[in-house]
């Protein structure tokens, strides 16, 4: 799975983040981002609604891959991956989750915003982490010092991106994937606005062919 992922990132660098109160929101939210040519989902973990919303997209939406976000712990995780996760997201390093996901063969993005935790996560083994929050920590330029020192490392910068920066971001050869809330807003899901979602999908994927192109 996790080469399937790392493939379809390099194809659409890009992870749209749902956040939904119920079920029927998050499969339509799900579904318009894929028609939208965003096929990575992470569901995130900050309403009640969340574990079942997972189930509902990763069930329901089989031309998506879901995967879990905001994980917490490692029963966090552990109740993710058996609601049919195919990949954990967390905000930080936490070496619990990290141990669930790699028990069960998924892969694990844990959030990292500093060289010391950067550090932490390469001698863990991992390859690939979350830059979070993004913009707050520093942005492009903050990005592109860790990853001349941790040269083999890969990044998801989340937090603070959007269709202004994306292309920045992107055009740094160490970041695999931007994730972003700004494909999702909350008062187009209030409105059940889908198609508009469908459209910020599509806007987000043509900056993202763009700055792929430039960058090789």
């Amino acid at each position: 799975m996790k080469d399937r992922i790392a493939s379809l990132l390099q194809q659409t660098p890009l992870i749209a983040l749902v956040q939904a109160d119920d079920t029927d929101t998050a499969v339509c939210t799900s579904r318009a981002l894929a028609a939208g040519g965003i096929s990575i989902i992470e569901v995130l973990f900050r309403t009640d609604a969340a574990l079942d919303c997972l189930s509902a997209v990763a069930r329901e939406v089989p031309e998506a891959i879901a995967g879990a976000g905001t994980v917490l712990s490692a029963a966090q995780a552990e109740v993710a991956l058996d609601a049919g996760a195919k990949f954990i997201v967390s905000p930080g390093l936490d070496e619990g989750v990290v141990g669930v996901a790699r028990s069960e063969g998924v892969p694990v993005y844990p959030g990292v915003c500093t060289a010391t935790e950067l550090q932490r996560a390469h001698n863990l083994g991992l390859d690939t982490v979350k830059f979070f929050p993004a913009s707050v920590a520093g942005g492009v330029p903050a990005l592109k010092a860790l990853s001349s020192v941790f040269r083999s490392m890969r990044f998801i910068p989340t937090g603070g991106v959007s269709p202004g920066n994306l292309a920045d971001f992107l055009a740094i050869p160490a970041v695999l994937a931007c994730g972003g809330s700004w494909l999702t807003p909350a008062s187009l899901i209030r409105d059940r606005d889908f198609e508009g979602i469908g459209r910020l999908a599509r806007e987000a994927v043509s900056i993202a062919e763009k700055a792929r192109q430039n960058k090789k």
